[in-house]
C-alpha cells in the first residue's frame, strides 16, 4: 500500500523548456526506465515554484518550514509496467533555500537537492500577473521571471502543455540496478500564456558544461500553471 510522505501545495510554476540531445540525459537515465519524447523531442525543462502548506506524512507540520521556493531542472521519462506506461520526471538538480529539506531529501530519499539562498515576487498589473523566482549562484542572483495573462485555460489533450506538465511519476537512480519511483498526485492545471519572460541561469556551475549549449539557444516554450495541492506518496522499488 502506498504510503503519502508529503502533502502541499504547489503555487505559480514557471516552465522554461528547452530540447536537449539524448546523449547528454542518458547517463543521468534511472534503470528501468527510458527517455520519453514529445514529437521526438527530449525536453529539460527550467521549473521554478512555490510550496506551500508543507506537512509531512499529511499531518507534520515543520516549524519554518511550510512555505519556500523551489527551482529545478528536470527531463522525462517513462517506465514500461504490466498495465502500461508510467511516465515520470528526473531531477539533475532542485534548489531550495532551506538546508533542512536539503539534507532530509538527500539523505533519506537520495534526490539532488542543493540549498542556494532564493526569493520570489508576484505582482498583478491590470491584466497582467508578474511571478519571478530568484536564486544565488556565488555572489549572483540569477532568476526565471515571466508575465502573463490573469486568465488561463484548461489543459489540451495532447499538447506540449500537457506533456510537460502530465509526469505524473518521479524517478531517482539509487546505484547500479537500482531505482526508487514516487508517485506525484495532482489534478489538471489550467494554464497562463506568458507574454514576455526572462531567463538567467549559470547552467556551466549548477549542472555541467555539458548542458550548456542548450541553454545559449531561446527555449522552445515557456507557459504559467496555476498549480494545486500535490502529494507524494511512494511507489515501487524498480530493480
Amino acid at each position: 500500500m502506498a504510503t503519502t510522505f508529503l502533502t502541499a501545495e504547489w503555487r505559480q510554476l514557471i516552465f522554461a523548456n528547452y530540447a536537449i540531445d539524448r546523449r547528454v540525459l542518458q547517463p543521468l537515465v534511472p534503470y528501468g526506465t527510458e527517455l520519453d519524447t514529445y514529437e521526438g523531442v527530449c525536453y529539460g525543462s527550467l521549473v521554478g515554484f512555490y510550496f506551500q502548506r508543507v506537512k509531512m506524512f499529511g499531518q507534520i507540520a515543520v516549524p519554518f518550514h511550510r512555505e519556500f521556493e523551489e527551482f529545478n531542472l528536470r527531463f522525462y521519462v517513462r517506465r514500461k509496467t504490466e498495465t502500461g506506461w508510467k511516465r515520470g520526471v528526473v531531477f539533475v538538480k532542485e534548489i531550495v533555500p532551506k538546508l533542512a529539506i536539503t539534507l532530509v531529501a538527500r539523505t533519506l530519499y537520495g534526490e539532488p537537492y542543493a540549498t542556494h539562498p532564493m526569493r520570489h515576487s508576484w505582482q498583478t498589473e491590470g491584466d497582467t500577473q508578474h511571478i519571478g523566482y530568484e536564486w544565488k549562484v556565488g555572489a549572483d542572483w540569477n532568476y526565471i521571471r515571466v508575465s502573463a495573462d490573469k486568465t488561463g485555460h484548461a489543459l489540451i489533450p495532447g499538447s506540449e502543455e500537457a506533456f510537460i506538465t502530465e509526469h505524473y511519476w518521479g524517478y531517482t537512480g539509487r546505484g547500479a540496478g537500482r531505482t526508487s519511483e514516487y508517485e506525484v498526485v495532482h489534478p489538471k492545471w489550467n494554464i497562463y500564456t506568458v507574454s514576455d519572460y526572462d531567463v538567467r541561469c549559470n547552467v556551466p556551475k549548477l549542472y555541467g558544461a555539458a548542458f550548456a549549449p542548450f541553454f545559449e539557444q531561446p527555449p522552445h516554450s515557456v507557459f504559467l500553471a496555476d498549480g494545486s495541492a500535490v502529494a507524494i506518496k511512494s511507489g515501487a522499488a524498480v530493480i
